[in-house]
């Protein structure tokens, strides 16, 4: 018999779907369970003990619940402050999600990047660490942005946004000191490539943008290789940890990204 185990992803709200779009190419049979935890949204403004007591007691429950093969911290806040906590309470493979500051650093030309992500991330030690570490000969310039992941959920939601409003995000990180010569930004939340498009059509000049889903999908596939999949891919869940008002744009972009069943935890 095949192995029906799921694989759980976890973020704050629709923005883990740009790692699952990347997880579906990579493993199109694996059993999806996507967790939205709109009952703590956002993370990006909520301080770190917060953000520290809240994932690791909500994915025991989860794993409980859903009993998955493995877990997807999609969220680089929650995993940049609460991955070592999730990965200490639970006894199965945890993958999180780290600002792709490596790659950028790689393909950057100029030595100027940019990373953009919610107000929680860009503040992070982790990212000076990762700086240091991959990006010593480059200038990486950072940007939170709590307005960027409302816009993303809202354009999921199917709701109109203004070119203005993205293009005041982009503003505050193309206006700092050194801006005008990034050539390749980390969107380092994983809400913001579902809107890089928008974001893309909003700069003054052509720019690179990167982000972790390729590397994520790469680690999850190294860690269940091997494993028995169904023989063909079953309709995904979308947990809510919270009552909310599934509203017809959310339930057809949830079903875009394979996940017709909707629950609520």
């Amino acid at each position: 018999m095949s192995d029906t185990r799921p694989l759980l992803l976890f973020d704050s709200g629709v923005g883990g779907l740009s790692v699952l779009a990347e997880l579906r190419s990579t493993l199109p049979n694996a059993p999806i369970v996507y967790v939205a935890d709109n009952g703590g949204f956002p993370y990006g403004t909520k301080t770190e003990a917060e953000i520290s007591a809240r994932v690791p007691a909500l994915l025991g429950r989860l794993a409980e619940r859903y009993r998955p093969r493995l877990i997807v911290i999609a969220c680089n806040t929650a995993s940049t402050i609460a991955l070592a906590g999730v990965r200490t309470a639970l006894d199965l493979p945890i993958v999180g999600t780290v600002p792709a500051i490596k790659p950028a650093a790689e393909q950057s030309e100029t030595r100027v990047i940019g990373v953009l992500g919610t107000n929680a991330t860009v503040r992070q030690p982790y990212v000076d660490d990762l700086s240091v570490k991959f990006a010593s000969d480059c200038l990486v310039l950072r940007h939170g942005s709590a307005e960027l992941v409302q816009l993303a959920e809202a354009s999921l939601r199917g709701e109109r946004t203004s070119d203005d409003a993205y293009a005041d995000v982009m503003a505050g990180l193309l206006g700092q000191p050194g801006g005008d010569r990034i050539d390749t930004i980390v969107l380092a939340c994983t809400h913001f490539p579902l809107v890089a498009d928008r974001l893309a059509a909003v700069t003054p000049r052509p720019l690179t943008f990167v982000d972790g889903a390729k590397g994520i999908a790469r680690r999850v596939a190294y860690l269940t290789r091997g494993q028995d999949w169904p023989d063909a891919p079953a309709p995904g869940i979308a947990v809510f940890t919270a009552p909310i008002h599934v509203s017809p744009g959310l339930q057809a972009s949830l079903a875009m990204f394979g996940l017709s069943k909707i629950e609520c935890l």
